[in-house]
């Protein structure tokens, strides 16, 4: 018994086998006419496997690409739409340009800093308080996300001081910061069961009430 495992492996295998075949039959028939008879059978075939995309745009488009493929480019027939090139199937993408910026606590990521930075230009006044107080609240969240563990206010402030070179200079009396504790995982799952429940509880009692 032969496995498919040992065989030819597919260039497209979502078409499967006996297309596959097809189109290797396709290849040596030498009439031209006969030829293009049988390609365009398989056209016909290949797109009543895929119902759903016929009104999608550039669907035959595809499909005559993919003939070409399943023939390794080898079909001499007359092709209706300018099919893929051979050379343009394994082209790379450009690589993408990275930022290469050295962020100095990975809890806090770089938008901290960039924050940080327009709060020092900021005029002074009640409104540069508010948002230096919802950075460093921010900034004691996502400590607690990425560490899993309680953060001393003091460490806040140390930090907002660091980030700014000294130009945000002020004490814990200063601000306004939340209260923010870790939950464990197994409490949270067992929270966020409570209120699903409440709220199944609560919408059979206003259905109950109709």
């Amino acid at each position: 018994m032969e496995y498919n495992t040992q065989r030819r492996k597919l260039p497209l295998p979502q078409y499967g086998r006996s297309v596959q075949n097809m189109v290797d039959y396709c290849l040596t028939i030498e009439d031209r006419k006969e030829r293009q008879h049988c390609a365009n059978t398989i056209i016909d075939i290949m797109g009543n496997m895929f119902p759903r995309l016929r009104d999608s745009e550039d669907f035959k488009h595809k499909l005559w690409d993919h003939l070409a493929i399943m023939s390794d480019f080898q079909l001499d027939i007359d092709y209706p739409y300018d099919i893929v090139r051979k050379d343009e199937l394994h082209v790379k993408p450009d690589q993408i340009p990275y930022q290469q910026e050295r962020i100095r606590y990975r809890y806090y990521g770089h938008l901290v800093e960039m924050m940080i930075q327009r709060a020092v230009a900021y005029p002074d006044g009640e409104e540069k308080m508010q948002l230096i107080n919802l950075i460093a609240n921010y900034m004691k969240r996502s400590y607690v996300n990425w560490n899993k563990e309680n953060v001393e206010d003091q460490k806040i402030v140390d930090d907002l001081r660091e980030y700014s070179n000294g130009a945000i200079n002020l004490s814990i009396e200063d601000l306004y910061l939340a209260e923010t504790k870790v939950v464990s995982s197994k409490k949270q799952n067992n929270i966020q069961r409570k209120q699903s429940n409440q709220r199944k509880q609560n919408n059979q009692y206003r259905k109950s009430n109709f």
